[in-house]
């Protein structure tokens, strides 16, 4: 799976983080829904984060990939691991994988299902 459907334009995406990241970066991880994803990159091994809107369901994590196929994900896939700050908690994420359009994730409520129908998901395990 190397490329996704995305909700997105890439012009929004640059937008995104230009301006909208680093005003709720500080924020994310504290407000109910975004998160902020702590990860490696997978070539130069340079530590990331990443704001990030997440869903939990008991020890399952998930995020509708709206934006398609980023580099956080290729750098989680890559690592098999990352970190995450939700609701002032630090959890760390194993087993990452991405479910195709449409399909279940315990972890969406019903609202995300709906995006979910034209997107992937990114699903982890919280260790």
């Amino acid at each position: 799976m190397t490329d996704l459907p995305r909700m997105f334009p890439p012009w929004l995406d640059r937008l995104q983080i230009r301006y909208f990241n680093p005003v709720v970066k500080p924020l994310a991880g504290r407000l109910p829904g975004l998160s902020l994803l702590r990860h490696r990159g997978r070539t130069s091994g340079k530590g990331y984060e990443t704001v990030v809107t997440t869903y939990r369901k008991g020890n399952e994590l998930a995020i509708v990939l709206g934006h398609g196929k980023t580099d956080w994900v290729k750098n989680v896939l890559a690592a098999g691991e990352a970190d995450v700050v939700l609701r002032g908690r630090e959890l760390h994420l194993v087993n990452p994988r991405i479910v195709p359009p449409g399909a279940e994730v315990a972890a969406l409520p019903a609202v995300a299902r709906l995006q979910a129908r034209g997107s992937a998901v990114f699903v982890a395990d919280i260790a």
